[in-house]
């Protein structure tokens, strides 16, 4: 698995990364996390508001601050 966290370096794009990250380890998951902040990569993705989480190359949330619950939602 492969998990994209986009985002320019705002304090809501750095704690959402933490809270992946956190996520994925609490969840014991075999899993790539990555933090895009190239805003040339992130627009490839045609996404407006950031920041966004990208699973296995689908965008699977944006602009939004999901909390540790929310975040291992997703990864199930």
């Amino acid at each position: 698995m492969e998990i994209k966290v986009l985002g320019t370096g705002c304090p809501g794009c750095v704690a959402l990364f933490k809270t992946v990250e956190e996520a994925v380890a609490q969840l014991k998951l075999d899993a790539k996390v990555t933090k895009v902040n190239d805003m040339e990569e992130i627009m490839a993705y045609n996404i407006m508001s950031l920041p966004a989480i990208v699973i296995d190359e689908k965008v699977v949330s944006v602009g939004r601050k999901l909390n540790l619950q929310q975040v291992k939602d997703l990864l199930q």
